[in-house]
């Protein structure tokens, strides 16, 4: 038996957040400064810039992560990945090279405790429940995902929503059933979350991070002629129909 203070709340740490097996850690002080660090420190606390980490409890159940993610492990987990021979590894590669994240996602699994690695992003903890049977995430975003949740890279349906919407070409896509970890580039405070039902959202920009599979996504022109949009000063927006949720990072 491993008995750890972990979970204990310190005047350096807490915890902020619990879904599914995953608990989220902030350390709210950095007390290991120097004289010369203790003042941008102090500063980047007020502001919320703190290191967070997160903690998956295991049960005879398992996790998905991304490599390279995994700090420390008590109990008796194993780990294994999802390649199966050199096909498998190809690929794995392929997938990591269009989504600019590795193809190749650990599992851990048993009866134990896996820490990941501190990092300054924050973190979102999502049901897919909440997500109309799957969610798309930018590129970056995944950080770890239960086991019962499954990854797939998937593609625009047009060229122009990956030309002209500013979201890239390929992106990874989970569906299942479980919670999905991934690291936000703002706080959750800050995140506009928009649920459609059979309605349509436009936005200015690439600043969806995450949305339902269910949508479908295109651009579009904010007017009818082209020289209308120059005229309007808009161009050109990101289009989201149909039934489902789009998380949007308006100030990040």
């Amino acid at each position: 038996m491993v008995r750890m203070n972990i979970f204990n709340q310190t005047p350096a740490r807490k915890v902020v957040n619990q879904r599914g097996c995953f608990s989220v850690i902030e350390y709210t002080k950095d007390l290991s400064v120097t004289p010369a660090s203790a003042q941008t420190a102090y500063f980047m606390g007020e502001m919320g810039v703190r290191k967070r980490q997160v903690v998956a409890d295991l049960n005879n159940t398992g996790i998905l992560l991304q490599a390279g993610a995994m700090q420390m492990i008590t109990g008796n987990v194993d780990v294994s990945t999802n390649v199966q021979g050199v096909g498998g590894f190809f690929r794995g590669m392929i997938g990591g090279s269009v989504t600019g994240e590795s193809g190749i996602k650990p599992k851990y699994f048993g009866t134990g405790r896996v820490i990941l690695e501190p990092t300054y992003k924050y973190i979102l903890l999502e049901d897919l429940a909440a997500w109309n049977g799957g969610m798309t995430i930018e590129d970056g975003l995944f950080l770890a995902c239960s086991d019962s949740i499954q990854m797939k890279v998937t593609s625009r349906s047009n060229v122009s929503s990956a030309v002209l919407g500013g979201e890239g070409l390929f992106n990874n896509t989970l569906y299942g059933q479980g919670v999905a970890v991934l690291e936000s580039p703002v706080p959750s405070e800050e995140l506009f979350v928009f649920d459609l039902e059979n309605d349509t959202l436009k936005i200015d920009g690439s600043m969806a991070i995450a949305w339902s599979q269910s949508l479908q996504f295109t651009v579009e022109r904010t007017t009818k002629t082209l020289v209308g949009s120059a005229a309007s000063g808009e161009g050109f927006v990101n289009v989201y129909r149909g039934t489902g949720r789009v998380l949007v990072a308006p100030v990040g």
